[in-house]
């Protein structure tokens, strides 16, 4: 699978599905790797080119010093459709990945065809949150806030009902190397991408969940409102919903993208 040179960071990346296909493109929340779109790569690789990657300080990519910031992000999603040759992506990002992809939309819109921007924000005006979740980091390591953000990722009864899973994407977390996660939240903490929402053309989906505390539905709503024809569904799933309500996920994603 390809390593990409992004700006002095290698950036691991996987392609799979129809060699002639459209392209989709996937990008991670924080604190996951690429492995955290597992759950869709049945359907997606039926219908597209899936081209998913681990961001910069995750999984297998670099674990550059920090701090990382929206536009650095964003500029490594360009970097990775240079490598391949792709001139034109449907950009599916869910939280982090999908911040990365207003910025793509905004900055870039002649690389975006479609764009699918799940559980995210575009901006945060409270940082106290961000710089206390920087601060148990840096002390406590990400053991520290794992079963808080358990809880924020998942709803109670998805706790119950699959542990197995759970535990994975625990897992998947607490692999993460400190540097990368601090530095990754500082870019969610400082970015404000209020202003490039109706710079975005791109036909826009906007994915939110019903019990999602980390990107509530008003924020869908805010980014839904402010990107001219966007159009927003909203799952039974709180932040994580690709892996909460997978089937459901994978079916909007690809009605949408196979839309006239």
């Amino acid at each position: 699978m390809p390593v990409i040179d992004a700006g002095g960071s290698p950036i691991y990346a996987e392609v799979e599905g129809h060699a002639s296909g459209p392209v989709l493109m996937l990008s991670n929340s924080l604190g996951t790797t690429l492995h955290m779109w597992d759950p869709q790569m049945g359907p997606f690789a039926e219908h597209y080119r899936v081209v998913r990657y681990d961001a910069r300080g995750h999984g297998k990519s670099g674990v550059p010093k920090g701090p990382y910031s929206m536009e650095r992000l964003g500029r490594d999603a360009l970097a990775i459709m240079d490598g391949l040759g792709l001139e034109k992506v449907n950009w599916l990002g869910l939280s982090m990945g999908g911040m990365v992809g207003q910025w793509l939309g905004a900055n870039a819109p002649e690389r975006i065809d479609r764009l699918i921007l799940s559980n995210t924000s575009s901006h945060y005006a409270d940082k106290k949150p961000w710089n206390d979740r920087i601060n148990s980091v840096r002390v406590g390591g990400i053991t520290a806030i794992a079963d808080r953000v358990i809880n924020v990722w998942f709803t109670k009864a998805f706790q119950e009902r699959q542990p197995d899973t759970v535990a994975q994407m625990k897992q998947m977390m607490l692999a993460t190397p400190v540097d990368g996660y601090v530095a990754s939240c500082e870019a969610v903490r400082d970015m404000d991408l209020r202003g490039a929402l109706p710079k975005i053309t791109a036909p826009t989906l906007v994915i939110a969940g019903e019990h999602d505390p980390a990107t509530n539905i008003g924020a869908g709503e805010f980014i839904r409102s402010h990107i001219p024809g966007a159009s927003m569904i909203v799952l039974d799933a709180a932040h994580i919903s690709n892996v909460e309500q997978p089937q459901a996920y994978a079916q909007e994603v690809v009605a949408f993208c196979e839309r006239k």
